[in-house]
């Protein structure tokens, strides 16, 4: 038997292209410059005791916080590489292959008596191929998952996989019919980034259900907690899970500035970019709705690098989240004293520094950079990887 192509197409009755393969670029910097017009932040509405409009110096409890233990132990990072495989014709119509590497991985860090780094090694994981092929590769247009799941057992029994002891962890599909501005591609890379996401909360669980998150032991989750609603998925209702992320904060180094707008509904951003060093601004309520089941968030800026050293003027500078948990946190937010404590603790993360590994050191926060590290260590080359197909 050849490659994975040539038996996908025989069992869906397909005809492969031999197209051109590629990886997606998915390097990006820490600005996102389109707003969408949806995601707004109102600032109008904090999500903290304390209703006070200045931002606020964390300096000294960064410093009163170095003298106990961290309140992070656990650091979460999960990456993605993404490949155009190929292209596969099914009733007189041409759709793209697409092809991914997923990895998400949690790290620990042990402390000895006194408070000082002991080691470092991962928790959980989770590493594996995917294909995502369009839902018409399965003949019915039923998209039940069975036929994809058989063909991924299929797969893995053919000698040329067996040979190399690689399996296909997943065989994703994606919808054809496109909206606005979608393309094929894009669906696909999106089906294979929402795999990735799954497999965060996956971890999360487990975490919990072995009581390893608590006060005194929050998980860092590198990138956003505001996991949009997912129509399929084993986690796709955020308000069931929301309560795995209490001892969660979601730290992104990359954000939109745009998005957090003043009483007046002019854009935010400025103030952003002119956070001082080790200053925080209010954390204030995103609230999106029914659709999201109601989940709310808290959401603030904190900056931990000296702006003058930095490339950007949000280089430096943290987007915060944590998920409002109680009936009081989501009418009152959290207690200021709580989000005080929680940013002294990321910004006494800072350091060491990842600077000339990484172009986005000003933003790391170096478990986290760990962390990714080890995710992206589990990727096999991307020449290895395209010659599989």
């Amino acid at each position: 038997m050849g490659r994975i192509l040539d038996y996908i197409a025989d069992e869906t009755q397909g005809k492969r292209f031999a197209s051109f393969k590629y990886c997606y670029d998915d390097t990006s910097g820490p600005i996102e410059y389109d707003p969408d017009e949806e995601h707004y932040i109102n600032m109008k509405e904090y999500a903290e005791s304390v209703h006070d409009p200045k931002m606020r110096d964390i300096t000294a409890r960064a410093q009163l916080c170095q003298q106990g233990p961290p309140l992070f132990k656990y650091f979460l990072d999960g990456s993605r590489k993404v490949y155009k495989v190929d292209d596969i014709q099914y009733d007189k119509k041409v759709f793209p292959v697409i092809s991914g590497q997923v990895s998400v991985a949690c790290c620990g860090r042990e402390m000895d008596d006194d408070y000082k780094f002991s080691s470092f090694c991962h928790i959980d994981e989770e590493a594996y191929p995917v294909v995502c092929l369009p839902i018409v590769a399965n003949g019915e247009g039923i998209d039940n998952g069975v036929f994809f799941n058989n063909l991924r057992n299929k797969l893995n029994e053919q000698p040329m996989l067996k040979k190399t002891g690689i399996e296909i962890g997943k065989v994703l599909w994606y919808l054809t019919r496109l909206e606005g501005r979608e393309t094929l591609e894009n669906k696909g890379v999106a089906k294979i980034q929402d795999e990735m996401i799954d497999c965060e909360k996956r971890i999360v669980a487990r975490m919990m259900s072995k009581h390893l998150l608590t006060h005194e032991s929050y998980l860092i989750k590198d990138g956003s907690i505001q996991y949009k609603p997912m129509k399929s998925g084993d986690y796709k209702e955020l308000a069931r899970i929301r309560n795995n992320y209490r001892h969660v904060v979601g730290v992104s180094k990359r954000f939109n500035p745009n998005l957090m707008k003043d009483n007046k509904g002019q854009s935010s951003a400025a103030a952003i970019a002119s956070l001082p060093l080790f200053h925080r601004t209010p954390a204030f309520l995103w609230s999106p709705g029914p659709e999201w089941g109601n989940v709310n968030f808290a959401i603030w800026y904190v900056r931990i690098r000296e702006r003058k050293y930095t490339a950007t003027p949000y280089s430096g500078v943290l987007k915060i989240e944590k998920m409002l948990m109680t009936g009081s946190e989501n009418d009152n937010g959290l207690m200021t004293d709580e989000i005080d404590t929680i940013t002294a603790n990321i910004i006494n993360e800072r350091n060491p520094v990842c600077y000339g590994n990484d172009a986005r050191w000003a933003n790391h926060l170096y478990p986290v950079y760990m962390a990714e590290s080890y995710c992206k260590s589990r990727f096999r080359s991307d020449i290895q990887f395209i010659n599989l197909f």
